[in-house]
């Protein structure tokens, strides 16, 4: 029995830890390839969840990550994102960078889902076989 105790501490000790703050979320960066007078363009490669409405903003890299714009996606076609820029510092170039951040997973795929999960089968199953 003291087994099982020690792995519902277990259990419950990785339910309780917290989770990233916002300040350690990073956004994912994306190469800027095109630049035209009010939109930009850039490849998402493997970033498939980018889509239209969503919203970021462009920084410049020799600049420590200085602000240059914000923007919205206008248009996803064939892995290459049209993005409108709606309000900047400064005019943006190619020689930046587009940041957006990855939307956050459905809570069916976070660890705190399947730890509960786990923890109440088990804790069932030692409570059923007393």
């Amino acid at each position: 029995m003291v087994r099982a105790g020690s792995w519902i501490w277990a259990f419950v000790l990785v339910l309780v830890l917290p989770p990233a703050v916002q300040a350690q979320s990073k956004g994912v960066r994306f190469e800027i390839t095109q630049v035209g007078d009010t939109t930009f363009r850039f490849p998402r490669g493997s970033a498939g969840w980018v889509k239209r409405g969503d919203t970021g903003i462009a920084v410049d890299p020799r600049r420590r990550d200085a602000l240059v714009a914000r923007f919205r996606v206008v248009k996803v076609d064939s892995g290459l994102v049209t993005a409108l820029v709606t309000g900047m510092t400064t005019r943006v170039a190619t020689e930046h960078i587009a940041v957006l951040s990855e939307p956050k997973k459905p809570w069916y795929r976070t660890i705190t889902f399947w730890g509960g999960t786990v923890f109440g089968i088990v804790l069932g199953a030692l409570i059923a076989g007393k």
